[in-house]
């Protein structure tokens, strides 16, 4: 009972932090937004750029999709983060740069979600029933109008459950980004708690 009445009796002076804090927090919200849906873009369009190339019937541009899906799936997104960060302002000159941090948590999100993107595109589209391919050759389609027009249409019924499952991690995982100093939600309300001392700041966060 003595803990309840504690709770609301730090209440008010919590929400008025909250609300001091407030341009900082939205602030935090449209760093978060803007994070992940840049990084959703950028993975989509990795997803089916590398997707599609490990289908080609080209050997090398297969080897170079398969090695790039498989380096970005089994590196950490922190590592990722990290490197882009840290490490390559650290190249000697042309190959090293800084990057804005908004800039580095795009990529690593569109990188490394992007790379579990391409193999669920790559696998819906192996899932098509060859009768498909087949009826494209009937038709007189090319291979590139008929993947178009035939098989993406209906291996992205397929792709929508695993990509969403994605699209909901990389969200989660934008908090990530804090990391390299970008002051994403998540930094913000790790400021407020730090200032309030008590986990009432993430129950914001949540709502």
């Amino acid at each position: 009972m003595d803990g309840v009445i504690g709770f609301f009796a730090d209440l008010a002076p919590n929400l008025q932090l909250l609300v001091d804090r407030s341009p900082q927090i939205l602030d935090g919200v449209r760093t978060t937004v803007l994070a992940t849906v840049l990084g959703a873009l950028l993975a989509l369009i990795i997803a089916f750029v590398f997707g599609l190339a490990q289908l080609a019937k080209v050997a090398v541009v297969r080897i170079v999709a398969r090695v790039f899906v498989e380096f970005f799936r089994g590196t950490s997104l922190v590592v990722q983060l990290f490197w882009l960060a840290f490490v390559l302002p650290q190249l000697p000159y042309p190959l090293g740069f800084r990057l804005d941090p908004l800039l580095v948590g795009v990529i690593a999100l569109g990188l490394n979600y992007g790379a579990y993107a391409a193999e669920v595109v790559r696998g819906s589209i192996n899932s098509v029933p060859k009768g498909q391919y087949e009826a494209i050759s009937a038709l007189s389609l090319s291979p590139v109008r008929g993947m178009f027009r035939v098989v993406i249409p209906q291996a992205w019924a397929l792709m929508i459950p695993s990509l969403s499952n994605l699209w909901i991690q990389l969200l989660k995982g934008s908090a990530i980004v804090s990391s390299v100093t970008l002051y994403d939600l998540f930094f913000q309300i790790e400021q407020v708690r730090d200032r309030t001392g008590t986990w009432f700041a993430y129950l914001f966060a949540l709502v």
